[in-house]
């Protein structure tokens, strides 16, 4: 058989188990389970419509209540605000407690409680809102704001992120200036000059319009709460679709449903592919209408796709490996939680720094704020997803077979079978070593992510630390379960050869994380330290690019050593290998800066 009659095969194959897979699980499917997906829907719908009507998700709308009547110059400023309900001036209602300001006969009274002083406080932000927008709405501007403020938003300064106090460059830059005759204008977030991760402008027209004012008070760090209620909204649908999915998986497993398909001639691949199919689609489909609801495009779709395949993929190795719907169970709401925290965490800084291209999500909110995404930052932000989920169901792939399905064995003997289903021979270590990169990069900057918000000389300690035990592990896994699996003889030299190669194919796949440098991770402290330390000539470059190879080598020498003698002497090893590893980073730190 040819080529293409092999590959028409193998299409058929999926397309059949596909369909087999859509009317078995619609057929399952009962109207109380059919019901709670609907609401789940409609309830993610509802948050992105909300939002997109109401120009944002107020979280205080209407705490304050103030008594104020509707022929009253104050009630216009109360009614624009979120914070602020409006009820008839009633004194008795004030009096017990029904209202927290009371504006009545030109006096405003607030209750002496900490809610009614700060409802005095949210009422007073409204009038002085309510004054400047009727200010900027006179002809002549310049009488009203004699004074204009312009941010400029640019890339930090490096010698401010390190504790300098060179004065160049800051996080943001303030002018002011006579207003000229037109009037003064103040103006949104720009882009920086130099074309780098600068904040982007958040203009245009409908739920991201920029807002001017001529009032230095009315002034804010941009902050995308809007853009990301609308994004979760993609997270409720995949949180529903892989309770099925994973549930079939484990059907098979536990019903030995799974034989019937097995003595088929369709592949492992080709029966996962399949069982996978439907589901992908459908979250392809939910994530395509959820962005055109909210007005999202290709970008946000391409942004959320990774995602829903790295749902599906870390809910079908956990599915290969859990012995029970109760371990399932805990492995889909630990998938979703890390994913969710990893999607989201980031994205909170999307108008702040480069650290928010680590999340998907931040190109979701650049989308629907129009500021356009370039080729190398969707690279950089749904790369490593791509490839963790593509590992992913290589590994529970290797495991979908008679031997292991059908077995009750714990969660992390069925990880080291997973591992050895991939091991051929030595240089299969420098593979498995190069495939847990997408792994290591994911853990590392989620890692940046977390230690971003404390100051440089407390994160940056940790964080080498954390780097050198995630490398460490991903490195030696594959050579213990060799060990483990009796793939290899338990001798020294063995052991030094294949902590080599392992130290080799990890040096080799760690050359990919270069990407970062096109989107200004660097510029970062915590980026220098996790990838790039920056400011170094010829011969020290190639010093530092043949360093980490023997790093890399040695460590997990050490680590193999330990891993031919046991679990114990494997852990012991594990311990010595990640300080002789974080003790290199911390050198390399401190001496290159």
């Amino acid at each position: 058989m040819t080529v293409a009659g092999t590959a028409r095969a193998h299409a058929a194959r999926i397309l059949r188990i596909a369909r087999w897979e859509t009317f078995r699980t619609a057929s399952v499917v009962d109207r109380r389970t059919a019901i709670v997906g609907l609401v789940a829907l409609l309830l993610a719908g509802g948050v992105a419509g909300a939002t997109a009507t109401t120009g944002g998700v107020a979280i205080d709308r209407g705490i304050y209540r103030v008594g104020v009547a509707a022929d009253s110059p104050y009630h216009a400023p109360v009614a624009d605000s979120t914070a602020l309900a409006a009820h008839p001036p009633d004194r008795t209602a004030f009096e017990r407690g029904r209202l927290d300001v009371l504006v009545r006969d030109g006096e405003i009274h607030a209750r002496d409680t900490r809610k009614g002083q700060a409802a005095l406080g949210a009422f007073r932000d409204a009038v002085q809102r309510h004054n400047a927008r009727l200010m900027s709405q006179e002809e002549n501007r310049s009488a009203a704001f004699p004074v204009t403020v312009t941010l400029l938003y640019t890339t930090q300064n490096r010698a401010i992120v390190d504790g300098g106090t060179d004065g160049g460059g800051g996080g943001s830059g303030g002018s002011s200036g006579g207003a000229s005759g037109a009037g003064g204008d103040a103006s949104g977030t720009t882009p920086a000059g130099d074309g780098s991760m600068a904040v982007p402008d958040v203009g245009g027209t409908g739920l991201f319009a920029t807002r001017t004012t001529g009032s230095p008070a009315d002034i804010s760090p941009p902050f995308p709460f809007a853009s990301l209620v609308l994004a979760f909204a993609f997270f409720v649908p995949m949180n529903f679709v892989i309770q099925p999915y994973g549930s079939t998986i484990l059907n098979e497993r536990i019903n030995r449903r799974g034989e019937l398909l097995l003595v088929t001639p369709a592949s492992p691949s080709d029966i996962v592919a399949g069982k996978t199919l439907p589901y992908f689609g459908l979250l392809v489909a939910v994530t395509a209408l959820i962005a055109a609801a909210i007005g999202g495009g290709v970008v946000s779709v391409g942004a959320v796709v990774p995602l829903a395949a790295l749902f599906l993929a870390a809910t079908f190795v956990g599915a290969m490996f859990a012995r029970s719907f109760k371990e399932l169970t805990f492995v889909t709401v630990t998938v979703s939680v890390f994913l969710t925290t990893y999607a989201f965490v980031p994205a909170i800084f999307s108008n702040v720094t480069p650290i928010a291209l680590i999340s998907p999500l931040t190109l979701v909110v650049r989308d629907l704020q129009g500021t356009g995404v370039t080729a190398a930052q969707y690279a950089f932000s749904t790369g490593p997803i791509y490839l963790s989920a593509a590992v992913l169901f290589l590994l529970g792939v290797g495991v979908y077979r008679e031997e292991d399905m059908f077995t009750q064995r714990p969660v992390p003997l069925k990880f080291l079978d997973a591992l050895d289903s991939r091991i051929s021979g030595p240089w299969s270590m420098a593979l498995l070593s190069a495939l847990s990169i997408p792994f290591v990069f994911v853990a590392e900057l989620l890692a940046i992510a977390l230690f971003f918000v404390l100051p440089v000389s407390v994160s940056v300690p940790p964080l080498l630390f954390v780097v050198a035990a995630v490398e460490e592990v991903a490195k030696s896994l594959p050579v213990y379960a060799g060990f483990e699996k009796e793939r290899f003889p338990r001798l020294p030299r063995t052991a030094l050869v294949l902590g080599g190669l392992s130290g080799l194919g990890f040096f080799l796949g760690e050359k990919l994380t270069a990407v970062v440098q096109l989107v200004g991770l660097p510029e970062l402290a915590l980026g220098r330290a996790a990838f790039a330390p920056a400011g170094v000539g010829p011969t020290a470059a190639v010093a530092l690019l043949l360093a980490p190879l023997a790093l890399h080598a040695g460590t997990t020498s050490i680590s193999a050593l330990g891993a031919s003698r046991g679990r114990n002497w494997y852990a012991g090893a594990l311990v010595v290998a990640t300080g002789v590893h974080a003790a290199y980073n911390f050198a390399v730190v401190t001496a290159l800066g």
